[in-house]
């Protein structure tokens, strides 16, 4: 097994190989393009997206600056929204669900690395992939750690570091990320507490 399929069985692998750093540097070159174009250019940034992700539905909007490893690994549903400083260390597959919300500042890494300092003195590391389902909202400054899988319709908040797999239908939140409590039909009445809804907005 090379280092090019290594990369996506959880194995560890060697990070300086030239042919991977080679192709790493093309996804990088359409990472900088999205960055650089001006507000403007709407359509410019759309069809850079197509060309970094592996995949990407109708109706997603990245707001620049955005930073990743690869880009080609990273998989979007529809109407994914990513706030600016949205940090992909997808260094394996990233799956991103239907209409997912992702505030300022986020990281969702999937590369990490042996505990041996000799081992990382080698620049070797292993990659879990992560999985966000659909209608996920991530708040702002969070972290999602290799490996994890947030269930649908969740809400992580703002600044948590999420270490482990998150279920359906919660709101979770800390350091480390932890459920805090189920989300119910309140919520579809109710926001911020205790205010209710007034649908004749929507």
């Amino acid at each position: 097994m090379n280092n090019r399929e290594r990369m996506h069985t959880g194995e560890l692998y060697d990070t300086q190989d030239a042919s991977l750093i080679a192709d790493q540097t093309k996804c990088l070159e359409i990472l900088y393009d999205f960055n650089a174009t001006r507000p403007s250019q709407g359509a410019a940034r759309e069809a850079l997206m197509k060309k970094l992700f592996a995949e990407v539905g109708e109706g997603c909007y990245i707001e620049p600056p955005l930073h990743a490893n690869w880009g080609k690994f990273t998989h979007l549903g529809n109407n994914v929204y990513a706030n600016f400083n949205l940090t992909l260390v997808d260094d394996t597959h990233v799956y991103i669900g239907n209409c997912v919300m992702i505030g300022p500042n986020v990281t969702i890494d999937t590369g990490t690395h042996p505990i041996s300092p000799e081992l990382r003195r080698h620049a070797v590391q292993y990659n879990l992939p992560v999985h966000i389902k659909d209608n996920v909202w991530i708040g702002a400054g969070s972290i999602i750690l290799p490996g994890v899988t947030i269930g649908e319709n969740s809400v992580i908040g703002a600044g948590s570091v999420v270490t482990h797999d998150i279920p359906a239908n919660v709101v979770a939140v800390g350091v480390p990320c932890r459920v805090l409590r189920e989300i119910t039909e309140r919520d579809n009445e109710y926001y911020r507490g205790g205010q209710k809804i007034d649908f004749s907005l929507s």
